[in-house]
C-alpha cells in the first residue's frame, strides 16, 4: 500500500464517474468514519484476503446546498476545505486501523463527491461484494453514509454485507474474531432467492472451514386458528419440509462436498429465528425479494427485519442468475 494511496492525496485525485465504471471484480467498502464504518473495513478487509481480491475503500461526501448560491462564497470555499481534511483524516485513520493487514492486501481507494448510497449502488454492478456498516448516521458531520446499511441491500446488483455497530465493537477490541470458525447460517423459505442465498452462504463456509446452517422458519398459528383451512395437515407441512432440508443438502453437497452442512426447523417468525440462530454464527445470509415457496416461509421481508438486529455481519444477497440455482429441490406443498 503506497504511502500516496490515503490521506490528501486520495482526496486530490477523486476517480471520474467513467474511472469508476471500470471498477470491476472488488470488495467495495464504504467509509464515513463512524465506528462501525471501520468495523466494516476490517471485515472487509479480512475478506479480501480469503477471497485473494482487491478491496476499494469508498467515501463521498456533499457539500451543503448553499455552496455556489454566491450569497456567501468566501464561506462555502472554507466550507469545502473543511470537508476536504474531514474526508483525508478518516482515510489515514482508516490506514492506521488496518495496519499489517493493510499491507497483505491489494488496497484501492475512491474519494467522490455526491449520494453515498447511490456511488455504491453504481459500483455494485460489477463489484464481487459491497460492503458497509449498519445503524450509521455518519460521525462527520452526518453527511457521508447516512442510511445506506438500510437502501442499499434492497437495490445492490451484488451481495452486500453490513456490519452491526456491536459487532464493529468486537474487532475493535479483538481482531481475531475474524479467524474464529463459527456457523454460517442461511435462511431459507423454498423460493428462488432462498436458494441463491443458500448458495452464497455455501461458498462463505467452505471458504472459512466453517459449517453452514440451514435454517426454516415456520410461523406459529395460534391465536389465527380461525382462517387456517381444517384440512391443513401440519404434520405432513413439516415432513414436507425437513424432506426438501434434506434434498437441499444433498444439493449443496454436489457443489461442495467437503461442506459440513446442519439444517433446522424451527417455529416462529423468520426475523426473530436468524437473529438468534446468529448469536453463534459468523455470518448470517438471506435473500430479498423473495416469497416462499412453502406458504408462511416468506423471507421478503425478513431481510429488512434482521438488517437492524443482526448480531454478526449479515449478507442480503440480491436476485442474481446462477445456473446452479436450476438444480436445486423444489418444493412440493399444497394447501387444502
Amino acid at each position: 500500500m503506497s504511502e500516496l494511496s490515503f490521506g490528501r492525496q486520495a482526496v486530490a485525485n477523486r476517480s471520474s464517474e467513467a474511472e469508476l465504471s471500470k471498477i470491476s471484480g472488488e470488495i467495495i467498502v464504504g467509509l464515513d468514519g463512524s465506528k462501525q464504518s471501520y468495523g466494516a473495513l476490517r471485515w472487509a478487509a479480512h475478506e479480501a484476503k480469503l477471497r485473494n481480491i482487491p478491496l476499494r475503500v469508498v467515501t463521498a461526501y456533499s457539500l451543503p446546498v448553499f455552496t455556489g448560491s454566491g450569497f456567501d462564497a468566501g464561506y462555502s470555499v472554507i466550507d469545502e476545505d473543511a470537508l476536504v481534511e474531514g474526508v483525508a483524516q478518516i482515510l489515514d485513520e482508516a490506514k492506521d486501523r488496518l495496519g499489517a493487514l493493510g499491507d497483505e492486501i491489494d488496497l484501492r481507494v475512491s474519494v467522490q463527491t455526491g449520494d453515498a448510497s447511490a456511488i455504491l449502488l453504481e459500483l455494485s454492478k460489477n463489484a464481487e461484494l459491497v460492503v458497509v456498516g449498519s445503524r450509521s448516521h455518519g460521525a462527520f458531520l452526518g453527511r457521508l453514509l447516512g442510511t445506506v446499511s438500510t437502501s442499499l441491500p434492497a437495490h445492490s446488483h451484488c451481495p452486500t454485507v453490513a456490519v452491526p455497530h456491536a459487532y464493529a465493537d468486537k474487532i475493535a477490541e479483538n481482531p481475531e474474531i475474524l479467524d474464529e470458525r463459527r456457523p454460517v447460517v442461511v435462511g431459507s423459505d423454498g423460493s428462488d432467492q432462498a436458494r441463491l442465498a443458500i448458495l452464497k452462504a455455501a461458498e462463505e463456509a467452505s471458504r472459512r472451514g466453517a459449517k453452514l446452517v440451514l435454517v426454516n422458519a415456520l410461523a406459529p398459528y395460534t391465536g389465527a386458528l380461525n382462517w387456517v383451512p381444517a384440512a391443513v395437515d401440519f404434520e405432513a407441512i413439516y415432513r414436507e419440509v425437513a424432506a426438501l432440508q434434506r434434498k437441499a443438502a444433498e444439493w449443496i453437497r454436489g457443489y461442495f462436498p467437503e461442506l459440513e452442512i446442519e439444517f433446522k426447523l424451527i417455529d416462529g417468525s423468520a426475523s426473530q429465528v436468524l437473529i438468534e440462530e446468529g448469536k453463534t454464527a459468523e455470518l448470517m445470509v438471506v435473500g430479498t425479494r423473495g416469497r416462499g415457496g412453502l406458504t408462511g416461509m416468506v423471507l421478503g421481508s425478513t431481510s429488512q427485519g434482521v438488517l437492524h438486529h443482526a448480531p454478526v455481519p449479515l449478507m442480503v444477497v440480491p436476485e442474481m442468475e446462477d445456473e446452479r440455482v436450476d438444480t436445486a429441490p423444489e418444493a412440493d406443498v399444497t394447501w387444502g
